[in-house]
Formats: C-alpha cells, structure tokens, sequence
C-alpha cells in the first residue's frame, strides 16, 4: 500500500507517524522529528529531513537506532521474529532459503562482527547478491570501529530511502531503483530477433545460479518489461541465457546438429544497484556480439 505526500502533508501528526514509523527500523521518533517540517515539496525533501533528524539525535538515540536491527539471517529472523519491513528484504536476499552449512556461516559472522564492534552487521541486503553480501561481510570485519560506525549509518540511509520510496508517490521521488534490459538483433536477416526464449540468472558460486528472470522477446526484440526492474539491481554476476538455436530452428534454417551456436551465455557484472544495464545480443547462427547499452 502506498501513500501520497500531498496526503501527508495534510495528515494529522499521529496519522503521519503511525504511516512513516516503520521507515527507520524500530524509530518513530525519526517521522516524529520529521512531521514539524511539513508540508514537504518532494519525497526527496521528505527524506532529507527524516536523515537530518537522525543526524542530530543525540549519541544513545542514534546507537540505539544501530542496534534495533536485526542480523542477517540470525535466530531471531529465522524465527519471524524481526520487523515486516526486515523479513520481507532479508526474505528477497535468499536469505531465509540457506542451507544448515550457510545459516551457520551467517552465525560464526554475526558473532565476530558483534563481538568486535558491539552493534549488528548493517547491510542494505536489497543491494546485494548473496556472493556480494557474503564477501562484504567479510571485509567490514577487517574495519575499524570508527569507519564501520559510519559505514553503518550509511547503510541504515539506504535500507530507510528504499523503504520511504516504496511507500511514498509524488513529486522527487528517491533514486533507489535500477534496472536490467536486452535487446536481440538478428543480424543475418537485418531485424529484431522475436520470440526469442532467455533467461537471466545470478551467479551464486561456481555451483549454483539462482533463476532471477524468464522472458520471450517481443515484435521489436526486447522483452516486454525489463528483466530487472522496479528496485535495486542487487550487486551480483548475472548470466544472460538466449537460445538462440531454437529462434534459428523455427526459422527453418537448415542447421547442423548440435548448432554452432545454440543457448548463448553473457556473464557480466553489476556494481551500480541504482544504475541501467541493458546488455543486448547482436548475433547470426555463427557469431554474436554483445556491449553495455543504454
């Protein structure tokens, strides 16, 4: 369910608390700091004045923020027990899916980076693959206490504009969202390649790759929505699987037996959650080509 800023705007303080409370885990207080400033022009004015809030809450207010979220993947999310908000982002992570190995992986991790620094490992997890997130762990145990307090704060910014952007429409709206495209070219006949079967997974491990997206391409070669779209592209190595020997067949090409070229793979990494990445695929049964479009 989402909201209107001009709703906002006009709400009763209660009404415009009880809608925002949830934005910074466990924090109302920061929508009550946020609610004297109305009305807000844009969604991103909004925003602005629920971080400055946060900002000048005193030391105890802003490290008890810190501690009100949960760890990933931890007993008390494997148990429902966190915030809505927080089952639902851990949930689309993959991370209420691991294996025994995995959950407890997570568990030696939590562990150590609480011991060290006294404060839950904070991570936007809708920003990151499970590889990305896993190695990003890993390298923030290796931080100060100084650098990882900002880092975290940083990371309760993002988890905060994903969330007031998923629940606010209207004008400046927040910048929290990327997208994944294709377009295939059928190079030989010099048109869109349609009805063009593909497939977009992420690249887990050297063993395992997690579905993200099936489509077909339409009249123009492109696929009727983006593969990914709608929020952040998580950080990760996706593969792009087009079969371009089935689109060939129907064709009636007469094509040997396996085909040269049947389903073409393009690994290719995204490190910009909030960017577009279209990767189209020009190609004939003996070649393709492939770039990072626009």
């Amino acid at each position: 369910m989402t909201v209107t800023l001009s709703t906002l705007n006009a709400a009763p303080s209660a009404v415009f608390v009880e809608t925002l409370g949830a934005v910074f885990e466990h924090a109302p207080w920061v929508a009550e700091g946020a609610a004297a400033g109305r009305p807000y022009p844009t969604v991103e004015a909004l925003f602005a004045a629920m971080r400055a809030t946060v900002q000048r809450a005193e030391e105890g207010r802003r490290l008890a923020l810190l501690a009100g979220h949960p760890e990933l993947a931890g007993r008390a999310a494997r148990a429902g027990r966190i915030a809505p908000d927080s089952i639902a982002e851990q949930a689309a992570a993959g991370l209420d899916r691991l294996s025994e190995a995995e959950f407890a992986r997570f568990a030696a991790l939590n562990a150590a980076y609480r011991e060290k620094f006294g404060i839950p490992f904070i991570l936007c997890v809708k920003r990151h693959g499970r590889a990305s997130l896993l190695a990003t762990f890993e390298r923030r145990l290796g931080s100060s206490p100084e650098i990882e307090r900002r880092v975290a704060e940083d990371e309760v910014m993002r988890i905060a504009a994903i969330r007031l952007d998923a629940l606010v429409t209207g004008e400046g709206p927040l910048q929290t969202k990327g997208r994944i495209s294709t377009h295939v070219l059928d190079t030989a006949l010099g048109r869109p390649a349609a009805g063009v079967a593909l497939e977009l997974y992420e690249i887990v491990s050297a063993t395992e790759a997690a579905l993200v997206a099936r489509a077909v391409t339409n009249a123009d070669g492109r696929t009727d929505a983006p593969l990914v779209h709608g929020r952040p592209v998580p950080v990760a190595t996706y593969e792009l699987r087009v079969r371009l020997g089935d689109y060939h067949r129907r064709l009636g090409l007469d094509l040997p037996d396996p085909p040269f070229l049947d389903i073409v793979p393009l690994r290719f990494g995204v490190s910009e959650p909030e960017g577009h990445y279209h990767v189209p695929l020009v190609a004939t049964p003996w070649s393709f080509q492939t770039y990072r479009g626009s």
